[in-house]
């Protein structure tokens, strides 16, 4: 693990944004540092791994919460709400972690040549030790970075391998679900990806209903044991998470960043805004 910790905190040291993101030009890669505990941080997550290598972190679903550190993965399975806190970091010893986004196409093509059925628990986040398989094929992957030459032609299989033996993991059947093409994880996931790019406009949920390839009812009782949420509470938050980024990052004037995620009425906004 150690040598994987040198290595994020060589690509992070030298490639991290004024926020500590890292983005490797590696398909759904992303390093993160921070040199002090950060305030919380709201999101709608999708599914991802994330390996947290120095440092540690607080995340916190609905009415559970998980504290974990170095030598520790989070898993979220599926796109849930998350509130989230570095709480360990200093400038000699910065918070470190590689996040892998979850592809289901690889997932589902994986699964064709794999025994084991979807889990139905509805718990979709996980803290676990980091298993030596993934983290080893992490590394290997990171160090593509050294030999460009190489990266066009073998990231691809190195991340197959990684979800490979996520899959096989202890947490494995639980993300089989997102490539499952009939599993109710994977119809959810079609309806959030709706939401997603049309977060701003009046949601339909026949629509919705429709993109997961079921009926009304059935697509919000799935919907709200996967997510948390209803799909009204899910848009909800997607609209506040980004006026909230566009204020922060942007300088937006409140009114602005209201209409510009879909609020007719300031007013209300800034009353939902708070309670959130």
């Amino acid at each position: 693990m150690n040598d994987l910790l040198d290595a994020v905190r060589r690509y992070a040291e030298h490639h991290s944004d004024c926020n500590g993101i890292g983005t490797p030009p590696i398909t759904g890669l992303t390093t993160i540092r921070a040199a002090a505990p950060s305030a919380l941080q709201y999101a709608i997550s999708r599914p991802l791994i994330a390996l947290v290598l120095q440092g540690s972190k607080r995340v916190t679903m609905g009415s559970r919460t998980y504290d974990f550190g170095a030598g520790e993965s989070l898993l979220i399975a599926a796109d849930v709400p998350t509130v989230s806190q570095i709480t360990r970091a200093s400038p000699g010893a910065p918070y470190l972690s590689l996040v892998l986004d979850l592809d289901p196409a690889v997932i589902a093509d994986l699964t064709l040549d794999m025994d084991g059925a979807p889990d139905q628990e509805n718990v979709q986040v996980h803290v676990g030790p980091t298993e030596i398989e993934v983290a080893d094929a992490a590394l290997r992957l990171l160090r593509l970075l050294d030999r460009p030459s190489a990266l066009p032609i073998l990231q691809r299989q190195m991340v197959r391998e990684i979800h490979y033996w996520l899959l096989v993991g202890r947490h494995g059947a639980r993300i089989r679900g997102l490539g499952v093409a009939d599993s109710h994880a994977h119809r959810v996931a079609r309806a959030v990806a709706t939401i997603r790019s049309d977060y701003a406009q009046p949601l339909r949920i026949e629509r919705l209903a429709d993109a997961a390839g079921m009926s009304p009812s059935s697509f919000h009782e799935h919907f709200r044991s996967i997510t948390s949420l209803t799909p009204l509470q899910f848009q909800k938050q997607l609209r506040l998470i980004e006026a909230r980024r566009m204020m922060l990052s942007e300088g937006a004037m409140i009114s602005t960043a209201a209409h510009a995620v879909g609020y007719e009425s300031v007013q209300q906004f800034t009353r939902e805004y708070g309670r959130l």
